[in-house]
């Protein structure tokens, strides 16, 4: 699972492909610690590539938000396709998350 960090216009980009499952989140992880000790506060997870995720992608994204939210810092997610916004939907987890149709629309959240 590829993931490709970026910053726009002040904001740390985390693009990530394929699956995000119990196997293949600890470089997804990773990248999220690393730029959270960096003391990055506003984390945009590009989804668009994104074909699967279960609660084990989802753990990274709430661990985000959890240790942002201390600091007031923001998570948000943007291009995320219909399925995988289901489970979001399914989960209550789009009531948490700001979730954008395209990384321009999130691009000053």
């Amino acid at each position: 699972m590829p993931v490709n960090h970026s910053t726009e216009n002040g904001v740390a980009v985390l693009s990530v492909a394929g699956s995000l499952g119990a196997d293949e989140t600890q470089h997804l992880e990773e990248a999220v610690l690393g730029l959270l000790d960096k003391g990055e506060t506003r984390l945009l997870f590009d989804f668009s590539d994104l074909d699967y995720i279960n609660s084990s992608g989802l753990r990274i994204l709430v661990l985000a938000y959890q240790r942002l939210k201390k600091n007031s810092g923001k998570v948000a997610i943007c291009g995320v396709k219909d399925y995988i916004r289901e489970v979001f939907e399914v989960s209550g987890y789009d009531k948490i998350f700001s979730m954008y149709a395209a990384r321009g629309e999130a691009s000053k959240f």
